[in-house]
């Protein structure tokens, strides 16, 4: 039995899968600035701005769900539309757009294949 750890789109993380070790969420502000005369400028609250999050994480392929991952992950980008993102306990956190992949291999076998890939997976709100 597989626990789900989160869910983006089709693509699931999971300790059978591809597992994000770390999770780095951001939210920004917006704040505009009126300059006065004399004084310090004033604040006036504008809106919420970018929220991004980053998934840090690494793939045994030889143990579970193959070689073929982070191409999945790829693929998904390619496509240019925002996914449904869902945490393990089923929250769902909104619609997403994969800005950027990044992936690392290590302890590659006789025939160049990896036998531990970390990837970085960088998100952004879709609004």
């Amino acid at each position: 039995m597989s626990f789900i750890m989160m869910q983006l789109g089709s693509f699931q993380f999971s300790i059978d899968t591809a597992t994000h070790q770390e999770l780095t969420r951001s939210t920004m502000y917006r704040w505009s600035e009126q300059e006065t005369y004399g004084v310090r400028p004033t604040s006036q609250y504008t809106g919420p701005g970018k929220e991004t999050i980053t998934l840090k994480g690494v793939i045994f392929p030889e143990f579970r769900g193959g070689f073929d991952q982070i191409n999945s992950m790829r693929g998904m980008a390619s496509m240019g539309t925002p996914h449904m993102l869902i945490t393990g306990e089923g929250v769902l956190m909104g619609r997403w757009c994969i800005e950027q992949i990044d992936e690392s291999q290590a302890i590659l076998d006789t025939a160049g294949r990896p036998r531990r890939q970390e990837f970085t997976l960088q998100l952004k709100r879709f609004s």
